[in-house]
């Protein structure tokens, strides 16, 4: 079973950036998909960016419409982890952010996310 772990999550400023961190307990096997999902008070949880790595979609993100333009999903493949850098933060993208995986070798917008981690705060300040 894989562990997920997110940190970077912090106050900023609106206008500011972060950079958020998920780095899995183990090493993920190649048929993967990485995603990013946000959940504020009262709201329902979202997808906002995932990343394929598997054999067939391998390196293809997909976006909130949101977020385009503003967050972008990478893998550091030497230290294995999947970082959500986040620019041109706005109040409304306050949130605990949640990274997930699940194994899959196509599309990451298409399978259901098995494994998460517990969360990291983000506060936009207006």
């Amino acid at each position: 079973q894989v562990q997920l772990v997110e940190s970077g999550g912090t106050w900023v400023q609106s206008g500011g950036s972060l950079r958020l961190t998920c780095a899995p307990s183990r090493f993920i096997l190649p048929d993967v998909v990485i995603g990013w999902f946000r959940q504020a008070p009262g709201k329902e949880r979202e997808r906002v960016s995932c990343i394929s790595l598997g054999q067939f979609a391998y390196g293809k993100t997909r976006y909130e419409d949101s977020v385009k333009g503003r967050f972008t999903i990478s893998k550091d493949n030497v230290n294995n982890t999947v970082y959500l850098e986040m620019n041109n933060l706005r109040p409304d993208d306050s949130a605990t952010y949640y990274c997930a995986a699940a194994y899959y070798g196509g599309n990451c917008h298409v399978p259901k996310y098995e494994y998460w981690g517990r969360g990291t705060a983000v506060t936009v300040s207006s």
